[in-house]
């Protein structure tokens, strides 16, 4: 069983910033990437940044520029959002892509999603 566990939403003002992180545990034996996805009301979940195991940094274009993805080991990853503006209120949610032992195929897990606030 694998395991996604966000932390560090919240309520920030417009301009301000929120670093959010993520943790992987559970039967993993290799990960591929990680990533961070958000879902406002009534919107379609949109990918906001990837990271993959290699390094490699994929961001949307919206926020390119103010945030940035790491990967502080090879299970934990953290978002660093600055100037965050309040149509990015939304849910967001951590992914990764892994393979939970090594004769399974590589799947796509989630977290239980963290609520972000940016007031205006």
């Amino acid at each position: 069983q694998v395991q996604l566990v966000e932390s560090g939403g919240g309520l920030v003002q417009s301009g301000g910033s929120l670093r959010l992180s993520c943790a992987a545990s559970g039967s993993i034996f290799s990960i591929h990437a990680m990533g961070w996805y958000r879902q406002a009301p009534g919107k379609q979940r949109e990918l906001v940044a990837t990271v993959t195991s290699s390094g490699s940094t994929n961001y949307a274009d919206s926020v390119k520029g103010r945030f940035t993805i790491s990967r502080d080991n090879a299970k934990n990853t953290e978002l660093q959002m600055n100037r965050l503006e309040a149509e990015e209120t939304a849910v967001y949610y951590c992914n990764a892509r892994l393979r939970s032992t090594i004769a399974s195929l590589p799947r796509a897990y989630w977290g239980q999603g963290t609520q972000v606030t940016v007031s205006s």
